[in-house]
């Protein structure tokens, strides 16, 4: 039987046949792709989307921070947008940076203290890479990505190139809606880059300390260092709400700081993160945190939401 693997579309990047996925997360676990492609830039994605038959699957990986791939892998295409092209973070206009997919979070924030813009320093306190921040409206430190978002840029299943204006527009393109850790960004669209608008002019050397408080604040607070994929459960109440509910106090509470399943833990330092001790499998992560929802629910009655991202195929 013909296997749809040998009639891709050419391409000027890379495609890689049952590529292991482990070391492209964060977790450090995971099956293989059926192809792992990586497009050269956007012109080689939109051709190779345009030219895939439209009954092959497509699942889109950024630098894998916030996301469980599944021991059994992912079927089809998995795409990957990181380095080099994709990683570029560019002048935008006024107070603003126009940011690759691929580009570190931390690399946003960066850029612009070292531009003078003020506003998005808040990026240096999100792990990850901006197009995945542009799903779940990431946010930390009282600010989220809807608060400096312009214009999104993508493209389709189908290979079409699209742009979406974000809340903070006054016309253009189809609108974004932002909501706390949601986005309603069409699913069937990969995100190849952001327009990012700051808050104004800002001293570069206060918002390199900024920055520099921020990371120093993560590394005492959360387990950074280890193999984990940040903030497991969205806090049950938006920011801003009366007597809000965090997740890690929830977790806490039905006495699963330190719990385990396998090679996974609940991390001892802060409980709304699970870390791979160093032979877990996903299987093992994914039933921890579904464990932890549980006895959550029992204990207090939130039902806790993932804000990780859990894809591909369970192990046969």
């Amino acid at each position: 039987m013909a296997d749809w693997r040998d009639s891709l579309p050419e391409v000027r990047g890379k495609l890689m046949r049952d590529q292991p996925l482990a070391p492209y997360t964060w977790f450090r676990v995971g099956g293989p792709a059926d192809i792992l492609f990586l497009p050269a830039d956007e012109e080689d994605l939109a051709a190779f989307l345009k030219d895939l038959p439209e009954d092959v699957p497509v699942t889109f990986l950024g630098v894998g921070s916030n996301t469980i791939v599944r021991d059994g892998g992912i079927e089809g295409v998995t795409i990957r947008l990181m380095g080099g092209y994709w990683g570029a973070v560019e002048p935008g206009g006024p107070h603003s940076l126009f940011a690759r997919a691929g580009a570190l979070d931390l690399a946003v924030a960066k850029t612009a203290a070292k531009q003078g813009i003020s506003g998005l320093s808040f990026f240096s306190g999100i792990p990850g890479s901006i197009g995945g921040a542009v799903r779940t409206n990431a946010g930390c430190y009282g600010r989220e990505l809807k608060d400096v978002a312009n214009q999104i840029e993508g493209i389709t299943r189908s290979g079409e190139k699209v742009r979406f204006e974000a809340e903070i527009a006054q016309y253009g393109d189809p609108k974004i809606e932002f909501s706390y850790r949601h986005t309603n960004f069409p699913e069937d669209v990969i995100v190849t880059g952001i327009l990012l608008t700051g808050s104004g002019e800002g001293d570069p050397e206060a918002l390199q300390k900024e920055i520099a408080e921020h990371q120093a604040r993560r590394a005492e607070t959360q387990p950074i260092r280890e193999k984990t994929g940040g903030s497991t459960f969205a806090n049950p109440d938006p920011p801003g709400t009366p007597d809000q509910r965090s997740s890690w106090k929830l977790v806490d509470q039905a006495g699963c700081r330190g719990l385990r399943v396998g090679g996974a833990q609940v991390s001892e330092k802060h409980c709304n993160f699970l870390i791979n001790t160093d032979d877990a499998t996903a299987a093992d992560i994914e039933a921890l945190g579904e464990l932890v929802r549980a006895r959550v629910l029992d204990v207090t009655g939130v039902s806790l939401r993932w804000e990780i991202r859990r894809i591909g195929r369970l192990q046969p």
